[in-house]
């Protein structure tokens, strides 16, 4: 039975700006009081969703051969100079250090922007032979970009938190394979375990990370139909190794340069897609893997029967927290009602409410956020129904977030039709494109703002007419959206 309560929040669909910056306040999620602009307080709540979100990518980095490491977060500007294409890309998005108390320093440090100016000119120095790779480290840290554009709380900001990866292999092969791997460990977790669509770009020679040979991206489509690049993985070449002679000697004595991936995954970014994407008018709506509260107790009192509800809901709440469930027994002294209410809000995926009908016949009364509803169940089931609500509730915030996808990916024909489709609906528009960065630019200023995001990896499709642009050669089929 579904709940009538009227939704505390603004209508999402409508309205997704408004309904974002209240449910960030309401959900206790951030405080945008620090004081300085792009850089926020996160908040017990998210801070455990991105917490439990670091963990489930930094399991899969250990189980792939990855180990952890940790480098300072100031790099000498001397190693920052050292790649040409890379310092051209980031100089202007960088925190500048120059003064420490009342001293200027001879040298002026930069807050790491990303880590392979840091990190690689000690690869030079680990690095000696074929028996030294590959090399695999990644570090969960944060990265500041002195951002133009106007900040959004998760989504863009000055300072964010995620992991890079930085790997060196003896051969192309191996590197390519690296983003390979790369790409099925967002797979898995962003489909698998949070049930996030994506699209996966292959981003156009102009877009790549700067200093890379190849760059793929994975966007993901907001209710307002803008979209937001998550994560990445770049083929780096030789280019970085070369700057930063990373050598080391092969099989045969021949002396040779790394070939090198470099592997981003926005952490505050997902815990945004998670809020913006499953949430609800009600609240949010958190899959089970991140969710800080997993299952909450909620007691429904009656006189002259507190006593044994309250022993009833210890019992079942010591049972689901030696099972491993993060799990809550809310025993205050606010009304149900109220109780339900903040749980919703707070996007707990499961919620056990029992009172003395449910204790008299054996059951009890559970409800799943994703559905808003109801069901009555044994209390000698409960474990069980609760294994299987963890995936249900996960199978059907994913398939409304692919139908949501899928509705949202439109195809135009020609300039007239493309212009109809970015000004009146939004999400993804699929055209035959001439891969040249002056028609990208035309698009840019013709539309307020839509980017070419590339080409979808690991389907090939062929244009079927001329460039809709330019009337030219059509040389691919790419994907234009308006980003954060």
């Amino acid at each position: 039975m579904l709940e009538d309560a009227a939704p505390p929040l603004p209508d999402k669909e409508q309205n997704f700006s408004e309904w974002y910056n209240e449910i960030i306040h309401k959900a206790e999620l951030v405080d945008l009081r620090y004081g300085v602009k792009g850089f926020i307080v996160y908040r017990p709540n998210i801070a455990t969703i991105m917490r439990q979100t670091y963990r489930l990518f930094e399991d899969a980095l250990d189980e792939h051969g990855h180990q952890i490491c940790n480098f300072p977060v100031v790099i000498p500007l001397e190693f920052f100079q050292k790649e040409a294409e890379h310092i051209k890309g980031f100089s202007g998005e960088v925190f500048w250090v120059t003064r420490a108390g009342d001293t200027e320093l001879d040298k002026a440090l930069l807050l790491r922007p990303t880590s392979e100016t840091a990190m690689y000119p000690l690869y030079a120095y680990w690095i000696r032979s074929y028996r030294d790779l590959p090399l695999k480290l990644y570090q969960s840290n944060t990265v500041y970009r002195y951002e133009t554009k106007a900040t959004k709380p998760l989504i863009r900001g000055r300072e964010f938190y995620w992991i890079e990866a930085h790997d060196v292999h003896r051969t192309l092969e191996d590197a390519v394979k690296q983003v390979k791997e790369d790409m099925k460990i967002t797979i898995d977790v962003l489909h698998d375990q949070l049930g996030i669509p994506f699209l996966l770009m292959e981003r156009p020679e102009w877009d790549r990370f700067a200093g890379a040979e190849k760059s793929y991206a994975f966007d993901v489509l907001f209710p307002d139909r803008n979209v937001l690049q998550i994560a990445t993985t770049h083929l780096l070449g030789e280019n970085f190794s070369r700057a930063f002679e990373i050598t080391f000697e092969d099989v045969d004595g021949t002396k040779k340069y790394g070939q090198q991936t470099c592997f981003g995954i926005g952490i505050s970014r997902i815990a945004a897609t998670i809020i913006s994407m499953h949430g609800d008018n009600y609240g949010l709506i958190l899959p089970f893997h991140v969710a800080p509260t997993q299952i909450v107790i909620v007691p429904i009192p009656k006189k002259g029967q507190n006593e044994l509800i309250t022993e009833k809901c210890e019992e079942i709440y010591h049972k689901l927290k030696d099972r491993g469930y993060r799990v809550k027994l809310d025993n205050s002294e606010d009304r149900p009602g109220a109780k339900f209410y903040h749980w919703e809000l707070l996007g707990v995926p499961i919620r056990l409410e029992i009172g003395p009908k449910d204790i008299e016949k054996g059951m009890i009364t559970v409800f799943r956020r994703d559905k808003r509803e109801r069901i009555q169940v044994k209390e000698g089931k409960i474990l069980e129904v609760i294994e299987q609500l963890r995936e249900d509730i996960l199978k059907e915030l994913r398939t409304r977030r692919e139908k949501d996808l899928e509705e949202n990916i439109h195809e135009a024909k020609s300039r007239e039709e493309f212009l109809e489709i970015a000004k009146n609906r939004g999400g993804f528009i699929k055209i035959d494109f001439c891969d040249n960065a002056k028609c990208a630019e035309v698009i840019k200023v013709e539309t307020g703002g839509y980017e070419v995001r590339g080409k979808l990896y690991g389907k090939e499709e062929k244009p079927k007419g001329n460039c809709i642009i330019c009337g030219g050669k059509a040389k691919s089929v790419v994907y234009v959206a308006k980003a954060y």
